[in-house]
């Protein structure tokens, strides 16, 4: 089965996709693929067949997402609690990716044709090597296309993804490319298998199944959560519409209001929810930012403060206890606010180079043509 599968949606189904493409539409949909070992017993097939099922569901939604608008899809292929498994259940899953990833090869110029990016998400390491170079030649041949993106999380949980990224952040102090006190949330969130992706818009979750079983837990904090009883090898175009649509009428509740400058806070306004302040009729309330770009703004504060602590600190060190006046501590912040903003700018580079060039080495040994 194809990676990208061709075809048209029905007339009702194209009918169904313009209509919600009237209203907002996520930009990024996470899947965790859930239910293909109880599919196969449904169905009294192997699990392999199962799993086989659900690659080839997995062809379909990514078609019907891009005939729906949405750009970016993330799916949870491999956690790395499966290798808990069974021995044969495992290695019957390493077989299939490989075939996947072989399969995926062959497809590059189709890959092309529709600009799809594959990612892979994950400790590598943690797999065979010789999938490991699939994997990599994979991701390095369509490293360069830009109109949607797969993000294929294997040998990935998100506790992981999050010690890794604070491995990251610590080789980057030990290199001297960023001090201890450069380390903040926004760095870490950098430092992330998925940092060149936005967060989730929509996350969705099939089998009936209602927890996030350690998937992109840092990433969706502001996500739309939809769990769907569905098993993953049965899902359909019109489960797809309707997680959409119950992201559309959860659109607003994740819109937070903005007081006007000349709105006094009261103890309501700074105990009242915001998805409660969405449902108030007051003209001095706006519903603009999404609850992410409040939070960004949180983290922007956050760093200020920061930056001024260590500039406070330095300029005590440095000034024999005196204290400086205003003008001069404001210059020493932007200052050093500017210098710190270079040094994060070189780790970060350094980073991606040191990803890049483990998976063009991982290519380079690949036996595949």
């Amino acid at each position: 089965m194809s990676w990208i599968r061709e075809g048209e949606l029905n007339l009702i189904e194209r009918l169904s996709a313009n209509i919600l493409k009237a209203g907002p539409v996520p930009k990024h949909v996470a899947f965790i693929m859930d239910g293909n070992r109880r599919f196969a017993r449904k169905k009294h097939v192997d699990r392999q067949e199962g799993h086989s099922q659900g690659f080839n569901k997995l062809a379909e939604t990514l078609r019907w997402c891009l005939q729906l608008d949405i750009p970016e899809v993330t799916v949870y292929a491999f956690s790395i609690e499966n290798f808990n498994r069974s021995r044969e259940e495992v290695d019957g899953l390493m077989e299939l990716a490989k075939l996947k990833f072989l399969r995926l090869l062959d497809e590059r110029e189709k890959l092309e044709k529709h600009g799809v990016c594959i990612r892979v998400l994950g400790d590598l390491t943690l797999l065979p090597l010789d999938l490991q170079q699939l994997i990599a030649k994979a991701v390095v041949a369509t490293r360069e296309h830009n109109r949607c993106f797969l993000n294929v999380c294997f040998a990935y949980t998100s506790r992981h993804e999050m010690a890794n990224a604070v491995r990251e952040m610590a080789w980057g102090v030990e290199q001297g490319l960023i001090k201890a006190s450069d380390v903040s949330e926004a760095l870490l969130s950098e430092c992330l298998y998925s940092s060149n992706s936005p967060n989730p818009d929509l996350l969705i979750r099939t089998s009936g199944e209602v927890r996030l079983s350690d998937f992109l837990l840092w990433q969706t904090s502001h996500s739309c959560l939809v769990f769907q009883s569905v098993l993953w090898p049965e899902y359909s175009f019109w489960n797809l519409c309707d997680a959409v649509i119950q992201y559309q009428c959860n659109h607003a509740s994740i819109t937070v209001p903005q007081l006007h400058p000349n709105t006094t806070l009261t103890p309501l306004h700074m105990t009242t929810p915001p998805y409660t302040l969405l449902h108030n009729t007051t003209p001095r309330c706006d519903p603009v930012p999404k609850a992410r770009e409040l939070h960004q703004d949180e983290q922007r504060r956050q760093q200020l403060e920061a930056d001024h602590a260590c500039v406070a600190e330095l300029l005590h060190h440095h000034g024999n206890g005196k204290p400086a006046d205003a003008p001069r501590r404001q210059e020493a912040v932007t200052e050093y606010g500017v210098r710190r903003e270079a040094r994060v700018k070189d780790f970060l580079d350094a980073l991606r180079n040191k990803r890049d060039s483990f998976l063009t080495e991982l290519a380079s040994q690949a036996t595949v043509a």
